[in-house]
């Protein structure tokens, strides 16, 4: 009785024991980013102007993942927006991180643009704020970054690059010029929604797809990671979609990965309920490239407004400033700060929604625990199969080199017997 309960007992300390192992290999790993570690390596997109705001941001935070407050034009939330645009900009801001952190625990980062007039003032609020971590896009975060003020804060930073070309300037250039580097970068591919940093002929083109440009800038930061002696986690972004999709690029060398789209579709995201349902309704024709009046293509879904403006139609438009420095304010025939605004309070018949590619296969909006859960069971399915893939293919060329193996025995066998047939007829012949 004894000795079968201890065989019992030995046997559930084995079963939990793989149960451990599996949930371990199986499970979406946690993401390091300079002193900040989130226990799910998702990182939300920021969405400007004001679609991921302090209410998805904190959702986003609160199961595990990075949530990201949008910095670009956040002041269109505050009415004094059009008069004083900068001050507006930085209220908002500091605002909404601050509701962002009352609202739970985990990490908020946030997005600015390098490009826009106010970078420097959202830069420093941030700081101020001690948000987690700094996302720097639409430019080349170089010049006059308060290093020394972010490393006091416990700021962590990561630029939002194209190629690994790009990453490797920003780092040479905070080596040279600040005896420092940033903490990791997120490397965004063609298939993203919003502005690209692309052209036109390239949004397209197999040799810029994200399965290229991971492992170009996993392998662009190696030399920072040995010279500095620290981890640099690349964060893929653009077109990902599913816990599929994420397993994928971990298995190419990312450390995290970056969704936008799919956030958009949840109920804490912080736009109006028909700027989600554009998304639960968009087909996959209805995406389309545009060219933006700061002078870059963008990916959005296509609808009465956009195809007005594309027929030549000029709409009215308040613009307080050249809020950046590329936008043709002058001949330009919408304001796209104004019009992504008017689509995150739900009137898209004077504006329209960015979105990623893969929009078309949004079918409802969720909560965002719904959503990370299923991200998470998606991946663990995606690692089991992977693994049984790899058992399989193992398996069949074990299999094949025993077939070999025996395809040669039977050729020695056969060899063996005609020459035990030729031996007995030599013996038979022997006289007595």
């Amino acid at each position: 009785m004894n000795m079968n309960m201890n065989f019992m007992s030995g046997w559930e300390a084995k079963i939990q024991e793989l149960k451990e192992k599996y949930a371990l290999m199986c499970s979406i790993p946690s993401l390091n980013i300079g002193t900040k570690k989130a226990e799910t390596a998702i990182v939300q997109g920021g969405m400007g102007v004001g679609i991921s705001l302090s209410g998805l941001a904190s959702a986003v935070a609160k199961e595990g993942g990075i949530g990201v407050i949008a910095a670009n034009a956040i002041g269109m939330i505050e009415s004094d927006y059009f008069s004083n645009h900068i001050e507006a900009n930085v209220r908002a801001l500091r605002s909404e991180i601050s509701k962002a952190r009352n609202i739970g625990n985990g990490i908020i980062g946030v997005n600015i643009m390098v490009a826009v007039d106010c970078f420097q003032e959202l830069l420093h609020a941030a700081i101020e704020e001690k948000v987690d971590v700094l996302f720097l896009g639409a430019g080349l975060p170089i010049k006059n970054i308060p290093v020394e003020k972010i490393r006091a804060a416990g700021v962590s930073v990561v630029p939002i690059v194209s190629s690994g070309r790009a990453a490797k300037l920003i780092f040479k250039s905070w080596e040279k010029n600040y005896n420092d580097i940033p903490d990791g970068v997120v490397v965004e591919g063609p298939k993203a929604g919003g502005h690209l940093g692309f052209k036109y002929d390239q949004i397209d083109d197999p040799a810029y797809a994200l399965e290229k440009l991971v492992p170009e800038v996993v392998e662009s930061l190696k030399e920072f990671e040995q010279r500095h002696l620290r981890e640099l986690p690349v964060i893929a972004a653009g077109g990902i979609f599913t816990g599929e999709d994420i397993f994928k690029f971990i298995k190419l060398g990312a450390k995290g990965v970056q969704l936008g789209t799919r956030f958009v579709a949840t109920d804490e995201c912080d736009a109006d309920i028909r700027f989600k349902e554009a998304y639960v309704n968009a087909s996959e024709g209805d995406v389309t490239i545009i060219s933006s009046p700061v002078g870059l293509p963008g990916r959005a879904i296509n609808n009465t407004f956009l195809k007005e403006v594309s027929d030549g139609v000029k709409k009215y438009f308040r613009c307080p400033s050249r809020c950046l420095e590329s936008c043709g304010a002058k001949d330009a025939k919408y304001c796209i700060s104004e019009a992504l605004d008017n689509a995150r309070k739900g009137d898209l018949d004077n504006g329209f929604a960015f979105a990623g590619s893969n929009v078309h296969r949004v079918e409802e909006i969720v909560p965002v625990r719904d959503l990370i859960s299923t991200l998470k069971n998606e991946y663990t399915m995606a690692v089991f199969y992977d693994y049984l893939k790899t058992e399989y293919e193992r398996m069949a060329e074990k299999l094949a080199s025993k077939r070999e193996e025996y395809e040669v025995l039977m050729q020695k066998f056969s060899q063996l017997t005609e020459d035990m047939a030729l031996i007995g007829k030599t013996i038979s012949t022997i006289p007595k």
